[in-house]
This record gives C-alpha cells, structure tokens and sequence, in this order.
C-alpha cells in the first residue's frame, strides 16, 4: 500500500467511526460529474444507509455501482414527493437510516427533495446534511465575478414572455445572479438576458462542469448569443449561467450620464437616449428624461452666457 492509499484508508476509518444516529434522513450531495467527487463521508453512509430515496433508481444504482454499493432504492421525484416521503417516515419510525440523493448535486436545491426533508422534520425525525458538490458554487468558484453576494433563481420559466417577465424583476439585484438551464433553452435563455440586462454586463457560462468536457467562459452579455452559435457543442450540457448583479444606483446613474453627455455632443436627443440605453443596460425612458435635463441645462448656461 502506498503512502496516498494508506493516508485515504485511514480517513475512510475516520469516517467509519464516527455516529451516524438511527431514524435520521441524510441529506446526502453527489457529484455534479466527476464520480471522484463523492466525500468519503457521504460514500460511508451509503454503505451503511438502509435505503437511498433517489430522482432516478437507474442513475443511482449505476453510480452506487462504481463505488462496489448495493442498497434498495426509494424512486423519490418531483411526481411523487409527497408519497416518497411518507415511505421515507416509515422507515426511519422503525429506526433506519434513510439517504436522500439527487440525480446529482445536492438534493433539494432546485431538485427534488425539499417536500421529503419538510415532511421529515414535521414529524418529529432528525435530517442531517452531508455537504459536496453543487453546481451553482462550483460555478461560482471559477467565475472571478467580484460581487459580495449571489443570488440564486436556479431554472427560469420556459415560455419566453414569462422568463422575460421573471428577469426584469432581478434588473436591481446588486449580487450575482445564478441560473440553471437546459441545452435545448441555453440560445433562448441568453437571448431574453440580452433584451432584459443589455449587452455590457459580464457573464459566465459553464457547462458540463467538473465532466470531460467542461467549459467555462466568460464575457460581455452582448457577445454570448454569437458565442454559442459559433460551435454546437458550445450549447450542449447541463448549465451554470451566472451574471453579474447591478451595479449601486449611484456608479449606474453616473455611467449612464458620462455616456449621455458624451453621445449628445455629436446626436440627436431621442437617438442618444436610445444609444446609451443600449450601452449601459439602462431604461431608455429614465435616459431620454436625463439627456432632456441635461440638454435644458445646457441651453440655459448658454442664455446665462449672453
């Protein structure tokens, strides 16, 4: 035995030696793809779990089956929660150990679970948490976006007037916005963050994280649709998106009259109002309503200087 095996042996015996109590849900994260990123905690309490309540028995049964794991499996998914959960009861008022799994990732967080783990509590059992992979904080690790906070929505509407609806109420958020996507929405989805946002926040989009082909890129939204349209493969895979939040009302307001004052100089009202809009993400209407103030004033120091 090498000195790395020898070292990871003796971890997994830590791990074995420390109490996992009886009657409890175990909140239990798997990897997002990399089936190296299991815990050897959490990969402890799937030898010893009773049973594994999980989205799809065929995906865990074959990742059960890489780490040499067998153990009966409770289909638990978005279809059936509710009865899910009460096997799950059952189970644990005759003193099991029940571990909760999501296809991958950590369960419950825009994934099935969250109706099991409420459903749990109210009746009176422990659930306890065996953290790991998570896609959104993943993401967010490798990102460098500079915002103190993010904001997770996680999967947005599919029907384009209701996605666009649910994005114009994050315009203000001044933290980093976290979404989830399919591969089939990723063009549509950007689109509408396009039209919402403008083109100059930065975002980050990441695919098949922690997988082969992992890819993670980051640019001005502007440039993101011809990005993914430059390559299919671009837009294939399971999605991180994250964007960067608003910036505070004082820096917006500043940079939308540095760019009006500049484009008035040289256009039209309306059309410079329009302009910056398309810069800097703002609204045109609060733009054009400035660019008049400041045009009003300028004419007025010109009166005053005669």
């Amino acid at each position: 035995m090498n000195q790395n095996s020898s070292v990871a042996a003796s971890i997994l015996q830590d791990a074995a030696q420390q109490t996992y109590p009886v009657s409890a849900l175990y909140v239990l994260a798997t990897p997002i793809g990399n089936v190296c990123d299991i815990s050897l905690r959490g990969l402890h309490l799937l030898g010893i779990a009773d049973a594994v309540a999980c989205e799809d028995t065929r995906n865990t049964s074959q990742l059960l089956q890489r780490y040499g794991l067998s153990r009966p499996l409770l289909a638990t998914h978005e279809h059936n929660e509710r009865e899910a959960a009460d096997k799950i009861i059952e189970r644990l008022r005759a003193g099991q150990r029940v571990a909760l799994v999501s296809d991958a990732g950590t369960p419950a967080v825009s994934d099935p679970g969250a109706k099991v783990v409420d459903a749990v509590r109210a009746a009176g059992f422990r659930v306890i948490p065996l953290p790991g992979a998570s896609a959104a904080i993943t993401a967010l690790s490798a990102a460098g976006l500079t915002d103190a906070r993010f904001h997770f929505v996680g999967f947005l509407p599919s029907k384009t007037r209701q996605r666009e609806t649910a994005l114009q109420e994050l315009t203000a958020v001044q933290a980093a916005l976290v979404f989830y996507e399919a591969p089939h929405r990723i063009v549509e989805t950007v689109q509408s963050m396009l039209q919402v946002f403008g083109p100059q926040r930065q975002v980050v989009l990441a695919r098949e994280l922690t997988k082969l082909f992992e890819d993670i890129h980051r640019c001005p939204l502007g440039e993101a649709p011809a990005w993914l349209e430059q390559d299919a493969n671009r837009q294939r895979g399971e999605f991180v998106v994250l964007l960067e939040g608003a910036a505070p009302a004082g820096d917006e307001d500043a940079e939308g009259e540095r760019v009006l004052r500049i484009l008035l100089e040289e256009l039209p009202l309306k059309q410079a109002a329009a302009l910056a809009a398309q810069i800097t993400g703002q609204k045109k209407n609060a733009l054009y309503e400035r660019a008049l103030q400041l045009r009003q004033d300028a004419q007025a120091d010109d009166q005053e200087g005669e």
